[in-house]
């Protein structure tokens, strides 16, 4: 059931619907202008077929990775699952190529340094998108949040709030990135709700 919903586009729909809503409570327009990207490496569980699982060296992790685009609110506007052994380079290419197709208003994609090299020079070319790259401050003796980025890091926070989202049991990677939508329903229907005048 869950996979028909899926797709059929309905919560996909859902999700977007309350999207709007919660841009324009804060108030915003329905189409954000800027984003930011990231990606997070889950562990797979043993439904995961071989063929779509890898291994994240960087992490030492064997599973899927979840390629993320969010609003400065937060809000989830692109995600894009892939084996954990691709680079984040790669896997942000399709994801940003969704992004340009869904949100024509974007101009501006925040990322951190794992996306800098040629990436940057084709999201420009090809996607007419400013990719900017936020840096860390060299050396770091304390923790610090870096402008922008901490807003993907919570997305990522909140998406696994979520039990079945903390791994991947998924078959299919479009499975997972359901979950992850549906994992954003539910924060945005709270949220929401939150908002409406009490009767």
């Amino acid at each position: 059931m869950f996979s028909r919903w899926w797709a059929s586009g309905e919560i996909a729909a859902v999700h977007n619907d309350l999207r709007d809503r919660l841009r324009v409570a804060a108030g915003r327009d329905f189409d954000p202008t800027a984003a930011i990207i990231d990606s997070q490496t889950v562990r797979a569980a043993e439904t995961v077929g071989a063929a779509t699982r890898g291994w994240d060296a960087a992490k030492k992790m064997n599973g899927r990775k979840r390629h993320i685009i969010v609003d400065t609110l937060g809000l989830l506007l692109v995600v894009h699952v892939t084996a954990a052994n691709i680079q984040d380079r790669d896997g942000a290419r399709a994801a940003l190529t969704r992004l340009r197709e869904l949100f024509t208003a974007i101009m501006l994609v925040w990322a951190d340094g794992a996306y800098s090299g040629h990436l940057v020079g084709w999201a420009h070319q090809k996607l007419a998108l400013t990719l900017e790259i936020v840096r860390r401050s060299e050396p770091l003796t304390s923790f610090v949040v870096l402008p922008r980025r901490w807003l993907v890091e919570r997305s990522l926070a909140w998406i696994c709030l979520r039990r079945r989202c903390i791994r991947d049991y998924e078959r299919l990677p479009e499975h997972h990135e359901a979950w992850v939508t549906w994992s954003m329903v539910m924060l945005m229907s709270r949220r929401l709700a939150r908002t409406q005048p009490r009767k």
